[in-house]
């Protein structure tokens, strides 16, 4: 069979991977020492690895995090208290197999959206998917949604999430519907999702925050009870950046 019909039937075939693998035997000048069933077994490695890489790049965009952010990117050397054993437990991920929750806590700056979007990363490359909103956003899509009418659909959306990530909950007032909206997120969620929240607010202020004694109580219940807890300390690590951008340009 001639070589560029073969690369044709395995583009319409959507084996792109094999195509490319193909296309390099084909210049490759070792690929004619080995048989036919290594020179295959290459063929179908690279399009399992074409196809990983695919879906993580699918899983990337529809996550949207905040930020660019790894878990090997974590400075751990920060005095930021964390403990190394809950983190360990979070990074780890089998929270998320377990359909649990975590909680991070902390002052402006500490590094809570970091440590949010590189666990939210980490999840995408485990094949878990993931969906990231700052609370001021989320409230912004909700509202979008309820005027198209399309609300229902967006909440069925969130609710298939392995991994919702809701960032800067506390900062923003939520009217009663915004309430009553993240109640149903929460209960959608309970003992089938996780969902990773990221605070200014201590817990011990959420119900208050909430405002609604009975709609707190319910959506704390399904929020706090099954969570592991990270209590993030310290100095903003962006002033200290912008100290010692400062300090480099004086130096200079």
């Amino acid at each position: 069979m001639l070589t560029q019909p073969l690369l044709q039937q395995l583009h319409e075939l959507r084996l792109r991977g094999m195509a490319a693998a193909f296309e390099q035997q084909l210049t490759t000048l070792a690929s004619n020492d080995l048989n036919f069933e290594e020179r295959l077994g290459l063929l179908i490695q690279h399009e399992l690895i074409e196809r990983q890489s695919c879906r993580l790049r699918q899983r990337l965009r529809w996550a949207k995090f905040t930020q660019t952010a790894a878990l090997e990117d974590l400075d751990l050397k920060a005095a930021r208290g964390i403990d190394r054993a809950a983190l360990s437990q979070v990074t780890d991920l089998g929270w998320i197999r377990e359909r649990l929750n975590v909680i991070v806590t902390g002052p402006t700056g500490v590094g809570k959206s970091f440590l949010a979007c590189a666990v939210g990363h980490a999840a995408c490359r485990a094949d878990h998917s993931v969906r990231c909103f700052r609370l001021p956003r989320l409230i912004d899509e909700l509202t979008r949604h309820a005027v198209l009418q399309t609300k229902s659909t967006f909440l069925r959306q969130i609710a298939k999430a392995d991994l919702l990530i809701l960032d800067d909950f506390g900062l923003t007032p939520l009217p009663d519907q915004i309430r009553r909206d993240l109640l149903e997120i929460f209960d959608d969620r309970y003992d089938r999702r996780s969902t990773l929240i990221t605070s200014q607010l201590p817990i011990e202020q959420w119900h208050a925050y909430l405002e609604d004694p009975t709609l707190a109580d319910a959506i704390l219940d399904r929020l706090i009870h099954n969570s592991y807890r990270l209590a993030l300390k310290g100095d903003s690590m962006r002033k200290q950046k912008t100290a010692t951008a400062a300090k480099t340009t004086k130096g200079h």
